[in-house]
């Protein structure tokens, strides 16, 4: 039989998005409509600007992460509104190599530990599948599936309502 080393897990930190040094890195990472409607949803508008932004980073009860590798590279973003993950982002260069796992999962950690939620929901549109490969990967369970609710460039969209619940202590 032969064993698997089980991978590393990837180094990363969470750092407080600020929307004046990390928004405009944003911008970069989220080119067109399409790829805005793919992180967001329909929550912004085209294009996706430094107002939207900041107004984003400062609703109530909203947590906004960059995600920082070390030698201080942002490589990604992430958000939790209430017990509601989303807006998982990470740089196009960095993608593949495992670090919307060690994210998601860092992320996870937190809103059962310091946040301590009692659960987590998301929304992942039904074709990101390597979206819901990691979600799966780290407990989700789709719970919902909501078909074509969203039009895009012509294309109707289905979406998966994905929930985790708290681990018993």
């Amino acid at each position: 039989m032969t064993t698997h080393p089980q991978p590393r897990p990837l180094p990363l930190s969470l750092s407080p998005f600020r929307p004046a040094e990390d928004g405009p890195l944003l911008h970069t990472w989220v080119k067109t409509p399409v790829e805005l409607m793919t992180w967001a949803g329909p929550s912004f508008t085209w294009p996706l600007d430094d107002a939207q932004l900041a107004a984003y980073a400062a609703e109530p009860g909203r947590h906004t992460w960059t995600a920082v590798s070390p030698g201080n590279h942002r490589i990604g973003h992430v958000s939790v509104a209430g017990t509601r993950l989303g807006r998982v982002l990470i740089a196009p260069e960095q993608r593949a190599l495992g670090l919307g796992r060690a994210l998601v999962s860092q992320v996870v950690g937190l809103c059962f530990g310091e946040l301590g939620l009692p659960e987590i929901s998301l929304g992942v549109w039904a074709h990101n599948t390597a979206a819901i490969r990691i979600y799966e990967s780290l407990g989700f369970r789709t719970e919902q599936i909501l078909e074509d609710v969203e039009e895009v460039d012509g294309a109707l969209w289905t979406a998966h309502q994905m929930r985790l619940t708290a681990p018993t202590r």
